[in-house]
């Protein structure tokens, strides 16, 4: 079976960032059930097309932390560590063949209603091959989520340049 460009490029990316750019980890657990019982009563009152997920709170609430630790929202470029104004979340989305990121630029600035709808919208073309360059390039912070599969815990890789990732 041979690796598509795209699976290539990301096993390259990976590797790169894996022996260039230092990892170290760190797990918490958080009590969420007033954020799930927030998003329930909000859903019954919204069409199917404008439900938040548990997605749409994390890329929100980290947005807003990058707020108060700049520090994260920052590349590195060479020795340098270049801090960011604007906090544009990168968000891993599953497509044929691999992942791609997509950017919900200025996310603390948005409202969660509106960050709920462009990552959808965003995530829909991407999927569909349709996914615009400005959509998927300049991401100063990443989320990569596998809760939806029931998984409890997994060890992202940081997506270079970037000096951090969710």
């Amino acid at each position: 079976l041979n690796l598509t460009r795209l699976r290539q490029a990301i096993g390259r990316r990976m590797a790169d960032s894996k022996a260039s750019v230092p990892h170290f980890y760190l797990t918490n657990e958080y009590k969420m059930d007033a954020l799930l019982d927030l998003r329930r009563q909000f859903n019954v009152i919204v069409p199917e097309e404008e439900k938040l997920s548990i997605n749409d709170f994390i890329i929100k609430a980290t947005a807003l932390t990058l707020r108060q630790f700049p520090n994260l929202n920052a590349s590195l470029k060479g020795t340098t560590v270049i801090q960011h104004g604007g906090i544009h979340i990168g968000v891993a989305v599953s497509i044929e063949g691999g992942l791609l990121t997509i950017v919900c630029r200025d996310a603390d600035q948005k409202s969660l209603r509106q960050v709920s709808a462009e990552v959808r919208s965003m995530a829909a073309r991407a999927r569909e091959g349709k996914v615009r360059p400005e959509e998927i390039e300049g991401s100063t912070f990443s989320i990569s989520n596998l809760g939806m599969y029931d998984v409890e815990n997994f060890l992202a890789i940081i997506n270079p340049p970037e000096a951090a990732i969710l």
